[in-house]
């Protein structure tokens, strides 16, 4: 099997940290597309379930509402084939 894949901070993607320190250190004007970003690589990774409520705390705490947070990972489950 293949090493899991770094992520910044030393995090793996199949851990989950990496990916929502991800979108917590979004800006205005990147936070849909980080979050969408992270939550693929999430379902990807099969902890897409898992992740759903801590990504879309973090999403809040960049800024975006719980519904564009909720639409943004919805995305990411439809193009990965998973859903939320």
């Amino acid at each position: 099997l293949p090493a899991p894949v770094r992520r910044a901070g030393g995090a793996t993607a199949g851990d989950g940290r990496g990916l929502v320190q991800f979108v917590l250190a979004a800006h205005e004007g990147q936070r849909n597309t980080r979050l969408f970003w992270a939550a693929c690589r999430a379902y990807e990774n099969g902890v897409g379930t898992a992740l759903l409520a801590p990504l879309l705390d973090a999403a809040r705490a960049t800024g975006l509402t719980e519904r564009e947070a909720r639409a943004t990972i919805a995305s990411a489950a439809r193009m990965t084939g998973r859903h939320p």
